[in-house]
């Protein structure tokens, strides 16, 4: 929070949030692992495996100063590590019910990142205009307005992942801004790339740590302009 406050009075937009685990790269190691504990959250089943895969992802690769490139990458571990997970249960004829609140899970999380994300292009096309700063600012209060008005829609919606789903009420009750989105935007705006690149490598997890280890070794344009192209192999 004081962090925070320093950055508001620099002129900043800021988000402060809590996270229910996190990885020490290794560090703690010695003391049995990563401060992951039982008593740290009573998520479902399914969501618990996602957390652990995840946070061990970070202890496979991790870049200093790239956010984006670490957490895309472990939201892409943990979304395939999730997958094997289950496949193994189903294949060993374990209880299915978690698979399946599983499966509903992550298409809410789905539809929640692409109404962020959907918003967040035409936030960028209306601060990349050569306008005044109070159109702007006007222009981006009532994107943001769209951005309620959708999600309400969303949980209206009969055919939305969303609908009638309250889980997401607590993060649009804040005043949101730029710093929001981007928090969101972190934790998934490479992911595709990383899908698409696993794809490539025929699902090979040893191949593919290795291919994200190399690109830690390139910089971070190079990285990106990879990536990019990965993403938009895949919208095609």
């Amino acid at each position: 929070q004081a962090e925070a406050a320093v950055q508001k009075r620099a002129g900043l937009e800021v988000s402060v949030y809590g996270v229910p685990a996190y990885s020490t790269l290794g560090w703690m190691n010695w003391a049995g692992g990563d401060p992951l504990l039982s008593t740290f959250i009573g998520y479902p089943e399914g969501e618990v495996a996602r957390l652990i895969f995840h946070e061990l992802a970070h202890q496979v690769v991790y870049v200093q100063g790239d956010s984006t490139f670490n957490e895309s990458f472990a939201v892409a571990v943990e979304e395939e590590g999730a997958k094997r997970w289950f496949a193994a249960g189903a294949a060993a004829r374990v209880d299915a019910a978690p698979a399946e609140a599983y499966r509903f899970v992550v298409a809410r999380k789905t539809s929640f990142v692409a109404l962020l994300a959907r918003h967040r292009r035409v936030l960028a096309a209306v601060y990349a205009k050569a306008t005044d700063a109070s159109t702007k600012r006007a222009a981006k209060s009532a994107e943001f307005a769209a951005l309620h008005a959708d999600y309400e829609a969303a949980k209206r919606d009969p055919a939305s992942p969303l609908y009638g789903f309250a889980g997401y009420d607590r993060y649009f009750a804040q005043t949101l801004n730029n710093a929001n989105l981007a928090a969101v935007a972190t934790y998934t705006q490479r992911v595709p790339a990383f899908a698409k690149l696993l794809q490539a490598l025929h699902g090979d997890l040893p191949d593919f740590y290795a291919t994200v280890r190399a690109l830690t070794k390139v910089s971070a344009d190079a990285r990106n302009a990879l990536f990019d192209g990965l993403t938009k192999a895949n919208d095609n």
